[in-house]
């Protein structure tokens, strides 16, 4: 079916639907496939559940009535009409990626925004190659501006995922040791995230860099750019940054922005959103109420308070970068009573003992006088230090917790990549305190 055609089906839907648990009567189904399902299997059933039509790569099913759609391939379908839909509603995109930071921005740039106008932005971190389409297909004619979140764990990943966005501007918060199992180390994560800069300069679009990062002044050279930062040639100027015990703050064009979040490794995030306020002509009053009335959720640098304990709950995913960062940020505020609980680093490949090793001796050169380290790769770090306690997994800390006779944590910090599944802590820590 051509994708005309296919867009008509959707203008006259209820949405897009991959799930039959949470499909809406009237929904346009696509049967989607990975390495452990099907959605083949289920579209018969999404048919009886008021599917206005199910898109499917089996013919096999074409049998099931006249509003089957057989295609080649959902996944590729499914990005063809978001691309085709973006392409008709025209929106301005901001398009975002990075290593560290990328949902924070995303969310900061939204709420800064929002003050003036209809924004689309990513839900959650829906930011491969079907978060992305799906929330292309979320736009509608009254979204003035998507903010749209980029991921990506291997090269050719955001070149493909720009090519179904086609934004107008574009952000890369940083390059970290992240995904290096599938960029092949860290020259590769800058090669994969730059491909975001390539598609812009080719289509002759707007880039925002931070133009204290001399990896992002490299690679846009010769290119008309936007920029905040310190130095003098950047458009917007950041004469300040800090952070103090109520949060950050920061001077950009003597103008103070002061933010409730946690981490000298937000200052950056909040730079960009207050510069993307200012180049969309938003006034300073309302770019100042979005960034101090922003909260952190979602398990990112989040600020969780049980009785007299304090933790910094920043358990949504780790890489060596974000994990130094925040170690760092936690280390300003630490006292005798703090104590770090770190987890697993996952897609390392070859640098996952180097990389986990490395966190252990940067914890052992600050003031942190107990770490916790949780999984089967941090339990193999080597270390002498009395401070440092090894657990092979999250029911082994635990248990080492309930053989302790009194709990004295002033502030915590708990790290660890998605898998490690850490924000399961604060229910037990609840039950502790």
């Amino acid at each position: 079916m051509q994708i005309q055609k296919l867009y008509s089906l959707f203008l006259g839907s209820a949405g897009i639907s991959t799930d039959t648990r949470t499909l809406k009567k009237k929904a346009l189904f696509f049967a989607l496939k990975g390495e452990n399902f099907d959605g083949n299997l289920f579209a018969e059933k999404a048919l009886d559940q008021g599917a206005i039509a199910i898109v499917v790569d089996d013919a096999k099913l074409k049998k099931l009535g006249s509003n089957v759609v057989v295609v080649e391939d959902t996944l590729i379908t499914l990005q063809k009409l978001a691309a085709h839909h973006r392409i008709q509603l025209n929106t301005p995109i901001i398009g975002l990626t990075g290593s560290n930071g990328k949902t924070t921005t995303k969310e900061l740039i939204r709420a800064v925004l929002a003050k003036k106008y209809t924004v689309l932005a990513t839900k959650g971190n829906l930011n491969n190659h079907i978060g992305v389409p799906l929330t292309l297909l979320e736009l509608k004619k009254e979204h003035e501006i998507a903010v749209i979140e980029m991921g990506a764990n291997h090269i050719g990943e955001i070149k493909m995922l720009c090519e179904i966005v086609l934004p107008n501007w574009g952000y890369i918060t940083n390059f970290g040791k992240a995904h290096l199992e599938g960029f092949g180390g860290f020259e590769g994560v800058i090669e994969g995230k730059s491909e975001l800069y390539q598609h812009l300069m080719q289509r002759h679009q707007k880039i925002l860099i931070n133009g204290d990062d001399p990896i992002q002044r490299k690679k846009t050279n010769n290119y008309s750019v936007s920029s905040f930062g310190q130095g003098k040639e950047s458009t917007f100027q950041i004469h300040s940054m800090e952070e103090t015990s109520s949060g950050l703050q920061i001077n950009c064009n003597n103008q103070i922005y002061t933010s409730a979040l946690h981490g000298a490794y937000n200052l950056n995030n909040i730079a960009a959103a207050v510069t993307f306020g200012c180049l969309y002509n938003l006034k300073v009053e309302s770019i100042q109420t979005a960034i101090q009335s922003y909260q952190a959720t979602n398990n990112r640098s989040q600020i969780i308070k049980i009785k007299n304990t304090s933790i910094v709950m920043d358990a949504y995913n780790a890489n060596p970068t974000s994990m130094e960062f925040a170690i760092r940020a936690f280390d300003k505020i630490a006292s005798s009573k703090s104590t770090v609980i770190l987890g697993d680093m996952m897609e390392l490949g070859s640098e996952t003992e180097k990389e986990h090793q490395y966190i252990l001796d940067y914890c052992l050169k600050t003031k942190l006088t107990q770490i916790h380290l949780i999984g089967s790769q941090f339990s193999k770090v080597k270390t002498q230090d009395v401070h440092v306690h090894k657990h092979q997994d999250l029911d082994a800390f635990k248990n080492y917790i309930d053989s302790q006779l009194q709990l004295e944590f002033d502030e915590i910090l708990i790290k660890g990549s998605r898998a490690m599944k850490l924000e399961t802590l604060l229910p037990f820590f609840e039950s502790k305190f």
